[in-house]
């Protein structure tokens, strides 16, 4: 008997169904979110590894022997400023300063650069005469060229004279100590390119620049270190809106650039400048402090350039920036100027001051690039002994050795295993350019004696127990650094 309608049809949707159930695509699991963090450092900054700081140690060692060779003595103030300290200090470039978030009624930023952070520091605490250096770092919110040593955090190495002196003296001290400076880091040949603010500002009264664009045009002239003339000028006419023919007369003077004294005497010939008080005073400035450069001997490194501008707002009479020559890997690597009017925006009294700044990261970036090529070796530590046992349970003879060679001042490692192997040791000692091993045995124990050997020549004596760190100081002296 055949089954009834309904229910064939019944069975057939509840089999449809089971099959619809059993077919249906599993429920995909929810992928764990992964609680690790992207280990970065933020950007335009970086870490820097021993190596790198051994280079960086010895460099910033070098520059403090020459600002303390000059009488300087080094301050320190806060990583961050009121903002209202750096407001207006910096024309064009205070859209890098960074801004920290409200923490409870002061509005902070971070220091853009030291200079201004030592003119509120002189202001505030009443100074007529420092002459200071401060080596520190600052912050810039600027796009960042890591290769090229441009960083958004980063150290600036800053000596400045802060005082009442007569006519460029110090002026030419800072010049002159710039060169020292770049000399002994030894990052090859290098040029101060010179101008007088005042001078800059004649030349656009002369060219007949509205007073109230001076600023913007200085802006724009900043540029022509990295941008030719023609862009230069389109900004002019067509962002900053000046006069083409005005534009045009700005580029006669621009142009040149030129030994101190040739260019000097050719603005006075061709009388350029004839006319315009602040350009006759800057040029008579100008004069002095190259006779004083000349008394220094460092002329040859000096180029006369009426197209260097320096885009801050605070400097007031000279202005320079020393760049290398023969390479284009980096910008400047050094810079600064009179700003006689800064002490005073923060003081009922005017303090004049004079300074520069040294374009460290810049120089670092030279030097290992330098280092790499030649495949330069470097000691990462000072370690000047390392102390090795020959044989097993001499752990407590090679702890009192260690122990009397860092009481007399002498710099020594040795290994945290109780039973070290003699090979592991060695290694250990040639990998690090420790000059010198001493090595204790059993028959050195017995014997009241020492090993010591000098790994630069692998040369080996023995030499008395007692007071054998007077002795170690000998040897260490003789061999080569």
């Amino acid at each position: 008997m055949s089954e009834p309608v309904v229910d064939n049809v019944t069975n057939k949707v509840e089999k449809m169904e089971v099959k619809e159930k059993t077919s249906a695509p599993p429920k995909e699991k929810k992928e764990k979110k992964s609680n690790k963090v992207q280990l970065k450092t933020p950007k335009g900054t970086q870490d820097y590894n021993p190596r790198q700081m051994t280079i960086r140690e010895q460099v910033f060692d070098g520059i403090k022997q020459v600002f303390k060779r000059h009488g300087a003595v080094t301050i320190e103030t806060p990583v961050f400023e009121l903002k209202e300290t750096l407001t207006g200090k910096y024309g064009e470039d205070s859209k890098l300063i960074y801004d920290l978030q409200d923490q409870g009624g002061e509005i902070c930023s971070l220091r853009y650069d030291l200079t201004v952070p030592f003119a509120r520091y002189v202001a505030m605490n009443g100074v007529l005469n420092i002459k200071r250096y401060h080596i520190a770092r600052v912050y810039r919110r600027d796009n960042p060229i890591m290769t090229k040593g441009r960083f958004r955090e980063f150290y600036q190495c800053d000596f400045d004279i802060a005082g009442t002196y007569d006519l460029m003296v110090p002026d030419a001290e800072c010049l002159v100590m710039i060169c020292e400076i770049l000399e002994q880091v030894k990052v090859g040949d290098f040029q101060i390119k010179l101008n007088h603010r005042k001078l800059l500002d004649a030349i656009f009264a002369i060219c007949g620049v509205p007073a109230d664009k001076f600023r913007a045009i200085c802006s724009a002239v900043d540029k022509l270190d990295k941008s030719p003339w023609e862009e230069v000028r389109k900004e002019m006419v067509e962002v900053k809106a000046l006069d083409g023919a005005v534009a045009d007369k700005i580029e006669k003077f621009v142009s040149l650039k030129d030994e101190p004294i040739k260019l000097l005497q050719h603005l006075r010939a061709t009388g350029m400048c004839d006319g315009n008080k602040d350009a006759t005073e800057a040029l008579s400035q100008l004069e002095t402090l190259f006779g004083y450069l000349e008394c220094f001997g460092v002329t040859q490194h000096i180029l006369f350039d009426l197209s260097l501008a320096r885009g801050l707002d605070y400097y007031t009479g000279i202005i320079y920036e020393a760049v290398l020559t023969g390479q284009d890997r980096v910008g400047s690597i050094a810079a600064g100027g009179r700003y006689d009017g800064l002490v005073g925006m923060y003081g009922k009294k005017d303090v004049p001051a004079v300074g520069f700044s040294i374009g460290i990261e810049r120089i670092f970036t030279i030097l290992e690039d330098e280092y790499k090529k030649e495949n330069k070796k470097i000691r990462e530590n000072a370690t000047q002994v390392f102390v090795v046992q020959m044989e097993k349970d001499l752990i407590k003879e090679r702890l009192a050795i260690v122990s009397e060679l860092w009481k007399a001042g002498i710099n020594a490692e040795f290994s945290y295993k109780v039973n070290p192997k003699l090979p592991a040791q060695l290694n250990t000692a040639d990998e690090s350019n420790i000059p010198l091993i001493i090595i204790i045995g059993k028959s050195e124990v017995e014997t009241n004696s020492l090993s010591v050997k000098t790994m630069h020549d692998r040369k080996q004596v023995s030499i008395e127990r007692s007071n054998f760190t007077v002795k170690i100081k000998e040897i260490l002296s003789t061999i080569p650094k």
